[in-house]
């Protein structure tokens, strides 16, 4: 199981006991949000798109309430957002749909990026593996135990949200 890799993942930070799994689903951003507590913008998303080359999985971590730019992805990647299909994911990541998340990826090739929607709060809630866990992380502990190559820019449809943090 999903949840069980991520979190033997989670022990070498001392996290394992802080995966949450839920007894509802939390696989869209708003059951998420309703499981955990907390508005949508909170829970961090992970998409996951083909890389340029088509081989391989590139993944991006954003707010529960932002979306892709296409314009922005082409810029930052150099072709267009092709989502994975459901067999792809479960192939390169490891987790499947609901529960795709940056943590115990199937494939160490694989890329992780945060997007910077997410900096507007002090810690937010990405799945753990499972289509009704999660983890409690600051974007801090988010960027290391993903192991994200970099923060980028590539989404749209956030607002600033006062006393977001």
């Amino acid at each position: 199981m999903s949840i069980e890799i991520v979190r033997e993942f989670f022990k070498q930070y001392n996290k394992e006991d802080d995966v949450m799994e839920h007894e509802m689903s939390s696989a869209t951003v708003e059951l998420a949000a309703e499981a955990v507590g907390v508005i949508p913008a909170r829970i961090a998303k992970t998409l996951s798109f083909k890389n340029k080359e088509g081989d391989n999985a590139i993944l991006i971590v954003t707010a529960g309430d932002a979306k892709i730019d296409n314009k922005k992805f082409k810029t930052e990647f150099g072709h267009k957002a092709k989502m994975l299909t459901p067999e792809e994911v479960l192939e390169y990541i490891g987790h499947g749909i609901g529960g795709v998340c940056p943590f115990a990826i199937k494939n160490d090739q694989v890329k992780v990026y945060l997007d910077v929607s997410m900096k507007r709060f002090d810690t937010v809630f990405p799945a753990a593996g499972s289509s009704n866990s999660s983890i409690e992380l600051t974007c801090d502990e988010l960027e290391r135990f993903s192991h994200a190559d970099k923060w980028i820019d590539v989404c749209k449809g956030y607002e600033e949200i006062e006393g977001a943090k």
